[in-house]
């Protein structure tokens, strides 16, 4: 006999299914949504059959998932009958990364990063009807590890490294592929698997763009309806508004002015963490579908899980993170309006262009009343149902100065605390918060070591910048060197550890953090030539 909290939730699902298709259906191809709503989905990924709940959804099924199911129900009450047995005689075991490639730590650390960018290259091509996997166009660089597919943030810090590795053409098919996506699906989801299919990530598409057709113009305004289109998915809602409501993932702050926050279609359990989540909201008891939501925003930020999203800034019981307008998403909003105006400017549609630039004039504003602490002298995160700062410090209250959105004075005092309270031993930390969750103390984090770096840079705080990215990088060698990893995250307040916290182990491959490293290298590698210029 099912919980009430099971059927709750099996029915949530059900009717969640009208929301979304993930992508358009290949002949014979499973109805995913409909597969992670069954009773057998639920009965295996509560089994624990695996250690990461992420094994189950990246498999593939030998035959037909209805006939699967059909003799799953007429089998699971028999005598002697086990659901890891039946498991493994009807899905394929998904693709392990580690087994193809063998470290060589007498090799520098930027030549095993080159070395390994075939290694993580993934074919265009069909997939599997009855894989959870969409089909990309072209060729894609994956981070590893567990990470089996392409990841929407993830590229653009992989993209960094690809630039400088001589290989813009893959940088430029992995912004093709997001093009792809957002034309045929309407957005980008978190990656390219079906069970990502209720949510995005921070969308750094524009900065892309931005990235790899920066002196081809042709190129960049070949993406301007995809740029379009993906600020269309992010504002969507945003027309029915009115002050002190939000929809979707739209806020109409009390002034009248939009902001945006982290959402999800779909208010149930992660497939990929579906035992996790359900467990966690059995606990916690209330509004299931809240926690549900809360949880798959944290998601979508690419910070899951963060004490930004914490009520009590410790638990993750106490998540709301629907109720958060983050300093990192609307940077990123701002910074898609300008590269929209600019793509409207060379089209010579300057009405449009106008419009945009006067969106982000607007967005701007509302990003330095409501997120702009000027008592904690920091961007932080803003509570709107509250009606007051988080109190969370994170390096999300970097992203201004990245995107140069930030004065003078504001930088100068981001610089003071970024320095005081955030400058570790190896690099800087993500936030001050030891709660256990991997994107808190004592970890910090390739992509946030980027935006932070730049930051400074773009301010003229070269010291400071300078000594995050070498101590970062002296990190990044010692692991490497003792390990012959380069890994997701790396802990940067005792430096004898590797990282720990999260759902997950540690994760080695690892595409961010090889981006960031070689782009790190390379700026030093200009400064020394630029000063042997000068001594000459």
């Amino acid at each position: 006999m099912k919980s009430n909290q099971t059927k709750l939730i099996l029915g949530l699902a059900l009717i969640s299914l009208a929301f979304f298709s993930c992508s358009p259906k290949q002949e014979g191809a499973v109805d995913f949504q409909k597969f992670y709503a069954s009773e057998m989905f639920h009965d295996i990924q509560m089994a624990q059959i695996f250690e990461d709940s992420k094994t189950f959804v990246d498999c593939t099924a030998k035959r037909d998932i209805a006939a699967i199911e059909k003799d799953y129900n007429a089998q699971k009450e028999q005598d002697g009958f086990s659901i890891k047995a039946f498991v493994e005689a009807n899905f394929d075991m998904p693709y392990t990364f580690s087994k193809d490639f063998a470290s060589d730590t007498s090799k520098t650390m930027k030549q095993h990063i080159i070395d390994l960018w075939p290694v993580l290259t993934r074919k265009a091509g069909d997939v599997s009807s009855r894989s959870s996997l969409i089909p990309l166009p072209n060729d894609f660089i994956v981070p590893g590890g567990r990470f089996r597919e392409i990841y929407y943030w993830d590229s653009y810090f992989t993209l960094e490294g690809l630039m400088i590795s001589g290989q813009e053409d893959m940088a430029i098919n992995m912004t093709k592929n997001f093009a792809f996506l957002i034309d045929s699906i309407g957005f980008v989801p978190n990656g390219n698997r079906a069970y990502y299919g209720g949510r995005s990530q921070p969308p750094f598409f524009s900065v892309m763009v931005d990235r790899v057709a920066k002196n081809d113009r042709t190129l960049f305004e070949s993406f301007l309806p995809a740029l379009q289109k993906e600020y269309d998915f992010w504002m969507k809602g945003a027309e029915t508004l009115k002050a002190d409501e939000a929809n979707n993932r739209v806020v109409m702050m009390e002034d009248g002015s939009l902001l945006n926050r982290y959402w999800d279609n779909y208010p149930l359990p992660r497939p990929e963490s579906y035992r996790e989540d359900y467990e966690l909201a059995e606990k916690v008891g209330g509004d299931k579908e809240k926690i549900f939501r809360d949880l798959r925003a944290g998601a979508e930020s690419g910070w899951d899980y963060s004490s930004r999203w914490f009520k009590d800034a410790q638990t993750l019981a106490t998540i709301h993170t629907t109720e958060i307008i983050p300093v990192d998403l609307n940077t990123l909003l701002y910074h898609l309006e300008l590269k929209i105006a600019q793509g409207y400017n060379w089209t010579e549609e300057l009405t449009k262009a106008q419009e945009y630039l006067d969106k982000a004039a607007s967005r701007k504003a509302a990003i330095m009343k409501y997120l702009w602490d000027e008592q904690a002298g920091f961007f932080v995160d803003y509570d709107f149902v509250a009606k007051s700062p988080t109190g969370v410090l994170s390096l999300a209250g970097a992203y201004p100065l990245f995107f140069k959105m930030a004065d003078k004075a504001q930088a100068k005092k981001v610089a003071a605390i970024l320095e005081s309270e955030f400058l570790k031993p190896g690099g800087f930390i993500t936030t001050n918060n030891p709660t256990g969750q991997q994107w808190d103390a004592p970890n910090a984090w390739a992509p946030l070591q980027w935006i932070t770096v730049n930051g400074l840079y773009f301010y003229d705080f070269d010291e400071l910048g300078n000594e995050g990215a070498i101590r970062w990088l002296e990190r990044n060698k010692a692991v490497y060197k003792s390990t012959g990893k380069m890994v997701e995250k790396y802990n940067v307040m005792d430096v004898s550890l590797l990282a720990g916290g999260g759902e997950y182990a540690l994760q080695d491959g690892f595409g961010w953090t090889n981006g960031v490293a070689i782009a790190f290298l390379k700026i030093f590698e200009e400064a020394d030539q630029i000063q042997e210029m000068k001594r000459e």
